[in-house]
């Protein structure tokens, strides 16, 4: 692995500014003390970080050189709204909170990308760093684009970065277009006539129309989109009635999610689910409301920026090392971003042993992973800007 020595010489460093993060961890939008955090260290590196986008978010700018070339290196800095299980010194203090998707060791890996670039300005143009809030849910790359961030800090491109498990230290996943899905949410809440459960000929069996729309739902992938477009649609909540074994309920409520990689499938997937709460309510007498929100869209990596961030991978860590990875049906809201300007989102390979999964009260981000992510942060800006 090809790592400058002078980011090794940061690794405790890093590793303390990750611990740090990981015991103190905020959710979505209320970053206030991770968002001060990040800002003392950019102005301990001679950088002026701005804030205030999308509430808690920080930006910072290096210059060197005469190029007006620019680009946005982005790291998530928000916590799940998850209790940890761990018991190491830097656990979480913030109860029912934690970094169990690794913000800490993005957020860790790309300020010591910045002191390293702050401290040797090898490149020709402009650097913007990124550190956003409310990936888990919140949208907070929208937000802040829609605040103006690429007005306010102008790029050619915007990269992105995420620690991956399922991947080895040392490894690199991406691909070309299409990485990981878009994220809908739906709401059906049906009504009808409740009525007592041994005479179900007197109201509405909103139960029986609930289960034929559920099943219906899942051939909205089979039967209605293309076989070669990847999606999915899962029911994962239904409330009926109040637990009462012989009523029939006069309401039913589901609610579920919808993935696809692009707009095309994920209009068709709403469409349909709307054309089958109709008639199968309508068959039965019963009523629908339908509730369709996109949240995420697809990310979707540009194919040039692609095979720049392969290149780079690959002169730190090997050709063998930079894997072209399935698509996710996960989703990312760095998608935002990719939808406002061209880049690339990496999977940084950090299993080692048994690792806990992202989303697990037991997850720790790897610190084996901070100088690798560090590194490629700094050789991807060395390439782009050279």
């Amino acid at each position: 692995m090809n790592i400058p020595e002078e980011i090794k010489k940061l690794v405790p460093e890093m590793k303390a500014w990750r611990h740090e993060l990981h015991a103190r961890p905020e959710t979505a939008f209320e970053e206030k003390w991770t968002s001060a955090f990040i800002a003392e260290k950019l102005k301990s590196f001679g950088l002026e970080p701005h804030t205030g986008l999308a509430g808690t978010g920080v930006v910072a700018t290096l210059k060197a050189g005469a190029s007006k070339k620019a680009v946005a290196l982005r790291a998530d800095m928000d916590a799940l709204p998850l209790k940890e299980t761990n018991d190491f010194a830097h656990r979480s203090v913030n109860e029912g909170r934690m970094h169990g998707c690794g913000h800490d060791g993005h957020v860790a890996m790309l300020l010591g990308a910045a002191k390293y670039l702050a401290s040797k300005k090898d490149f020709d143009g402009t650097v913007h760093f990124i550190f956003q809030p409310a990936e888990e849910g919140g949208g907070g790359a929208g937000k802040m684009v829609d605040e103006g961030l690429f007005e306010k800090f102008p790029c050619d491109a915007v990269y992105g970065l995420h620690n991956w498990p399922a991947l080895p230290l040392g490894q690199f996943g991406l691909r070309p277009g299409p990485m990981m899905a878009s994220s809908d949410k739906f709401e059906i809440e049906l009504g009808g006539k409740g009525c007592h459960a041994a005479m179900p000929h007197t109201g509405t069996d909103l139960v029986l129309v609930a289960a034929s729309i559920i099943q219906e739902l899942h051939t909205i992938v089979s039967r209605s989109v293309d076989p070669l477009e990847p999606a999915v649609v899962s029911v994962a909540h239904v409330k009926a009635g109040d637990g009462v074994y012989n009523v029939m309920p006069g309401s039913v409520l589901l609610r579920g999610t919808a993935r696809a990689f692009s707009t095309e499938v994920q209009d068709i997937v709403e469409r349909r689910i709307r054309e089958i709460c109709a008639g199968i309510t309508a068959a039965h007498g019963a009523r629908a409301e339908v509730k369709y929100t996109r949240n995420y869209p697809p990310t979707v990596n540009d194919e040039a920026q692609a095979a720049l961030c392969a290149e780079v991978a690959e002169k730190m860590a090997g050709k063998d090392a930079v894997i072209a990875v399935k698509p996710v049906m996960g989703a990312e809201d760095f998608s935002f971003m990719l939808r406002a300007r061209p880049g690339c989102y990496v999977f940084a390979g950090s299993g080692e042993g048994d690792p806990a999964p992202l989303h697990n009260p037991r997850f720790d981000f790897n610190d084996n992973l901070l100088p690798v992510g560090a590194a490629y942060w700094s050789a991807l800006v060395s390439k782009v800007l050279k």
